[in-house]
């Protein structure tokens, strides 16, 4: 099982699989990175590295009581970007207004999202 350990010592579950250009998925409430499997495998057999992890408090990461707010969501998703040594235009996505607290780089190095949750009313525009 992949994990990483973020700063205050929460374990974070995440799957990297395939080689090439990355997508990040990135669940929202009550998900897990599971429930990207089927865009998972279907972005993987295009040949894109495919990534997705499991928020703290939620799957296989730690069921944390603190720290579940978009803030530092966004911090473990930053610190998950350094484990898989994300560089340049590498990084393949972010959910929107996650940049507020600064954990996730700017625009120029994002090329695409994936988002979802069971609720999503408030991403039509």
């Amino acid at each position: 099982m992949a994990t990483i350990t973020t700063k205050d010592g929460t374990q974070i579950y995440y799957k990297d699989w395939g080689k090439g250009q990355p997508i990040v998925f990135s669940h929202g409430w009550p998900l897990s990175g599971d429930d990207w499997d089927g865009q998972m495998l279907y972005f993987g057999r295009q040949g894109y590295r495919v990534i997705a992890h499991d928020r703290r408090g939620h799957g296989r990461s730690d069921q944390t009581w603190d720290g579940n707010d978009m803030d530092t969501y966004a911090d473990d998703l930053a610190q998950l970007f350094e484990k898989l040594r994300f560089e340049g235009r590498d990084h393949g996505g972010a959910l929107d207004g996650w940049r507020r607290s600064g954990a996730l780089p700017g625009p120029s190095r994002l090329q695409a999202r994936c988002q979802g949750g069971a609720d999503q009313r408030h991403n039509r525009r």
